[in-house]
């Protein structure tokens, strides 16, 4: 005969409450409304009792009645520049941590989906009322952005274009990324090298920095750039056309994984040899990279940061509304894995 209270309900016969759970921890309906709000002025014990109570219960919240009595709807729109970026993964995983933490949940969007469809790319998540929004990626129009940052907190992750005032921007150091890659490059032997480059602001800065970075080491005139659409696709074909040159580059810096893998298929079929005839680098140090068989030497452009950091920025502005929007860079670092090598001694 079972005497315990079945899980989900309270003596089989209705959910459990707020006040069942509180019973049951022997704590206030306050103190387990402060538990389930992610407050951290709660001791450590009687929050472990709040949440043991929740889980022998299966106590789960009225979200719609939480939401009329706080008038927020404790949900973050997330519009993201192109889900298939592979990068983003990371950088949600980092979002979602500390919004789930505080009691937030992540509704997504695809901006390149809405912009084929004709949608509006930000007006959805008014129309749910999401409590803010974090724009991940570059999109085409941030102007976009300026009726919805006067209505709702907004935070751009992993972008650097102008953004409305009161927004916060958190991204990586992409100058520095880039610089990092020139130097090991460099510091290989390599003089002859080329950069894929992308678009948008992001694209600009790695440029730029490469193009420094080369300056600086007296290899101006070696400096290479061919434009590319940040695709494998385009990573290919900008590939085939620097090692068709008579002056073909040893080393090849692509702006992200994706593009890197297309410089690694066009050497395959050129019959160069990675890293014997050509080194190649990526950005971003996403999954891709870290496959066995391609295992890119590439920067770690610190994606779970990022995506922490936005949620924090988020979260102050949640609780704290107003003021001047803020840049935050977070320091990439160069994972060196089995793409580059010194240059053969011909070259």
């Amino acid at each position: 005969m079972t005497t315990g209270v079945a899980r989900g309900t309270v003596h089989g016969m209705r959910p459990p409450t707020i006040r069942d759970v509180a019973d049951r921890a022997g704590v206030s309906k306050s103190l387990v409304s402060l538990v389930l709000r992610g407050s951290e002025q709660v001791r450590a014990e009687k929050r472990e009792a709040v949440l043991r109570a929740v889980r022998e219960l299966g106590y789960r919240p009225n979200a719609a009645a939480r939401s009329l009595s706080e008038q927020r709807s404790r949900t973050v729109g997330v519009l993201l520049n192109d889900l298939r970026n592979p990068w983003y993964v990371d950088l949600l995983d980092g979002l979602n941590s500390l919004l789930h933490a505080s009691g937030l949940h992540m509704l997504l969007a695809d901006a390149r989906l809405n912009r084929r469809v004709g949608h509006d790319l930000a007006g959805p998540f008014l129309d749910l009322r999401a409590d803010g929004l974090v724009v991940v990626g570059t999109l085409p129009d941030p102007a976009a952005l300026d009726a919805v940052a006067a209505r709702i907190p907004v935070v751009v992750a992993a972008a650097r274009e102008p953004v409305p005032a009161g927004v916060d921007v958190v991204a990586n150091d992409d100058e520095r990324g880039a610089r990092l890659v020139t130097e090991h490059l460099v510091g290989l032997g390599h003089r002859r090298i080329a950069h894929l480059g992308g678009y948008g602001a992001v694209g600009e800065l790695r440029r730029r920095s490469f193009e420094a970075t080369m300056g600086a080491h007296g290899l101006a005139d070696r400096a290479v750039v061919e434009p590319c659409d940040m695709t494998e696709e385009g990573g290919y074909r900008a590939t085939v056309r620097l090692l068709a040159r008579s002056d073909r580059p040893t080393a090849v810096f692509a702006v992200n994984d994706i593009t890197c893998v297309g410089a690694l298929s066009a050497a395959e079929e050129l019959g160069l040899r990675v890293p014997h005839d050509l080194s190649v680098v990526g950005y971003d140090n996403t999954s891709i990279s870290r496959l066995r068989h391609l295992w890119l030497t590439t920067v770690d452009h610190a994606g779970h940061e990022v995506g922490r950091r936005a949620a924090r920025c988020l979260l102050d502005r949640l609780e704290r509304p107003g003021g001047e929007g803020r840049v935050q860079l977070a320091a990439p670092t160069l994972e060196v894995r089995g793409t580059t090598a010194p240059p053969r001694g011909d070259d």
